[in-house]
């Protein structure tokens, strides 16, 4: 998929049909044409998209003939039936020479769909480096929501696990788990992005390009940081949490045994009197079979009262 946008006289941004010096161009999972005639225009070599359009592709930056491409992690819900799975793609902005700035990526991004509806403040396409960092905060941003997201998801599977004896709830964890090692790893490999920005060894920036570098780097530290402090904690969960579904099911255990040997003392009662030997006044009595009841009753309320002071049943 291919569209351009233009910054125009009313500072809005908005779509345009072909392309314009210094516009912007999104490509998504572009077609082999598209990205063919996206390179004539930009004047750079198709092999620098084709290398976004890898899904392992690694957050750098570099400069390369043409202009200056950089590869940023950006998470993304893979498949909505399991709750947390998510994984990152990565995004590539580059740079043109000729004025143009391009986005690339293997899906549609929403948090670029806001840059697209105006929803992003102060953005101008023509300053195409501010833009590049507009980007970059616009995605910690996209961590920061997934992360509010995922500790709700935690609180909920907690509050089911305090009686769980299966492995589900557990498994849940898990599965957080691996997408806070995603968001970690990813967000320290942006990191390294931001790190080689501010040494300026690639792109020039002006005073407030440096200073707003700053709070990009200061946010992408903050979603770092909240990723670690939740896995620590989902960590510690998962320790706590096995140990709970371990004690329930010793307490269900427990209660199960105490019944099967309440209930085994009608049996025993009445294995003996069924044996074929002489009863004496119970064997002779109307009466024998309310009693063997009644016996078998209050031996199995007495042991059952045993039991249960002896924190048993």
């Amino acid at each position: 998929m291919l569209k351009m946008f233009n910054y125009g006289f009313d500072k809005k941004i908005k779509m345009i049909d072909g392309f314009e010096e210094g516009s912007w161009i999104d490509l998504v999972n572009p077609t082999k044409e598209e990205i063919q005639k996206v390179s004539e225009i930009c004047g750079i070599s198709a092999s620098v998209i084709l290398q976004v359009l890898v899904e392992k592709e690694l957050p750098r930056i570099k400069q390369f003939d043409g202009g200056i491409l950089t590869v940023i992690d950006i998470p993304y819900m893979k498949d909505k039936n399991i709750k947390n799975k998510y994984v990152t793609f990565p995004l590539g902005i580059i740079i043109c020479d000729n004025g143009f700035i391009l986005t690339v990526s293997l899906i549609e991004y929403d948090f670029l769909n806001k840059f697209k509806l105006n929803q992003i403040g102060d953005v101008d396409i023509s300053k195409k480096v501010k833009f590049l960092l507009q980007i970059i905060l616009s995605s910690a941003g996209v961590y920061l929501q997934n992360l509010d997201l995922i500790e709700e998801d935690i609180q909920k599977v907690e509050k089911s696990t305090y009686h769980s004896t299966n492995n589900k709830q557990l498994i849940n964890f898990l599965n957080i788990q691996k997408t806070l090692v995603y968001f970690i790893t990813s967000l320290k490999a942006n990191e390294a992005v931001l790190e080689r920005l501010q040494r300026e060894d690639v792109i020039a920036l002006s005073k407030d390009e440096r200073v707003f570098l700053e709070d990009v780097i200061t946010e992408n530290k903050q979603c770092i940081e909240t990723s670690v402090v939740t896995r620590e904690i989902l960590s510690s969960t998962i320790d706590a949490y096995g140990t709970i579904i371990s004690n329930n099911l010793n307490v269900i255990m427990k209660f199960l045994t105490g019944i099967t040997i309440v209930f085994s003392i009608p049996t025993m009662i009445a294995s003996f009197l069924g044996m074929n030997v002489p009863l004496g006044v119970v064997g002779e009595s109307d009466f024998s079979f309310l009693i063997i009841c009644m016996v078998s009753f209050i031996v199995s309320f007495i042991l059952a009262c045993w039991l249960n002071k002896k924190n048993m049943l």
